[in-house]
């Protein structure tokens, strides 16, 4: 099983919304190597859903269900998309000020590369958030 994190601006699309319409679609990424993340998602993977824009925090975990197809909102017909299924909320959204914060997370792409809206998550990076999230691995 792979890690990933994907974001979503609240106002867009909320881990409440990702919660009452669950499993959904994650479409609309138009960045090339988002994309790229996505398609080699598999189903059974796990992401994060991380809150962008104000909140800027990890506040929920996702399962993949059906992997990478044509993104129908895309009239270029060069993006696709992923479903996802909430799996849990964490008890403690963890934010990217609590991430910087920590050395371990020097590493971390959400660190490295903030702009990413799809990324992978390194397995000890997952364990640690998910501790500091009050859920387990």
């Amino acid at each position: 099983m792979a890690y990933w994190l994907m974001k979503s601006e609240p106002g867009t699309w909320s881990w409440d919304d990702q919660v009452k319409e669950s499993p959904a679609e994650w479409d609309g990424v138009r960045n090339h190597q988002a994309s790229n993340n996505m398609k080699a998602m598999k189903i059974g993977d796990k992401a994060f859903f991380y809150h962008s824009g104000k909140d800027r925090e990890i506040v929920g975990v996702v399962r993949i269900v059906k992997e990478y197809y044509p993104d129908h909102t895309d009239p270029t017909g060069k993006f696709g998309m992923v479903d996802v299924e909430a799996v849990e909320p964490l008890k403690t959204p963890v934010s990217i000020a609590d991430i910087k914060a920590r050395p371990e997370f020097s590493e971390f792409q959400l660190v490295r590369n903030s702009r990413l809206s799809v990324m992978p998550v390194q397995s000890g990076h997952w364990k640690r958030i998910c501790k500091m999230g009050g859920i387990d691995p």
